[in-house]
């Protein structure tokens, strides 16, 4: 905090001159000026914290531009990597990208919503399922067993069943195998295929793209070049609609 006082400041001090003396100022003359800069700030201390959050609002811009920026440059990733599972039709003019993990409370109240939305949006939308499994080992099984499963055209149904899971004392091979089984999905299968590389990549390939996007948490969404964090589903509404209005 002293060295942000001190930089504010000094940056005050150097406002408050004349832009034509600033190259002539004195030793004398800056300390006076920074006399009289300090005297003010102790008197209006308010204003340190104006400039603390106009910083915060500057930053916080230049990080959404740069975030907008990166998914522009990662589009065909995001939205046509043939290995990604969807709901709602191929050409629908607007696409929901979903970053998730099934230990992910937030990610379990808004998994329904989500596979939702090209229906509720008369199949404009569509949305791609991206396994991000950062909250423990037994999410990283979990993506590779839905994709495993969606090898057998059970990728949804797996995708719910698992949201469907107790995250209370968490949940291991037998929890995952019984939630294959219950949505029809040859489990001795299932576990090969998530022993297979391209199953593996494809998770891989997620969590990668997820870190080049700088994405950190779960559940997150993405329309267009705008990014959601959380399971605000008001907010992504609100993208996909903006978005169909343009389109």
């Amino acid at each position: 905090m002293t060295r942000t006082f001190s930089m504010a400041l000094a940056a005050t001090a150097i406002a408050l001159t004349p832009a034509c003396a600033q190259g002539q100022v004195d030793t004398a003359d800056k300390e006076a000026i920074e006399k009289i800069v300090y005297e003010y700030i102790m008197e209006n201390p308010e204003i340190i914290e104006d400039a603390l959050i106009a910083l915060n609002e500057q930053r916080a811009a230049e990080e959404a531009a740069l975030a907008m920026a990166a998914i522009a440059d990662n589009q065909d990733a995001l939205i046509n990597n043939a290995a990604d599972y969807s709901v709602g039709p191929a050409d629908a003019p607007v696409t929901v990208v979903e970053f998730f993990d099934y230990r992910c409370g937030f990610c379990k109240r808004s998994a329904q919503w989500a596979v939702d939305l090209p229906e509720k949006y008369d199949n404009k939308v569509r949305v791609v399922f991206k396994e991000f499994p950062i909250l423990s080992a037994e999410s990283e099984k979990a993506a590779l067993a839905a994709i495993a499963a969606g090898r057998q055209d059970k990728y949804i149904e797996m995708h719910m069943a698992l949201m469907e899971l107790d995250n209370g004392s968490g949940f291991g091979p037998d929890q995952i195998d019984a939630a294959a089984e219950s949505v029809g999905v040859d489990v001795a299968k299932m576990r090969a295929d998530m022993k297979s590389i391209n199953v593996q990549k494809t998770v891989a390939d997620a969590k990668s793209l997820a870190r080049t996007l700088s994405i950190s948490g779960t559940p997150n969404f993405i329309v267009g070049t705008e990014m959601v964090s959380g399971a605000d589903t008001e907010s992504v509404e609100t993208l996909i609609e903006a978005a169909l209005a343009d389109s």
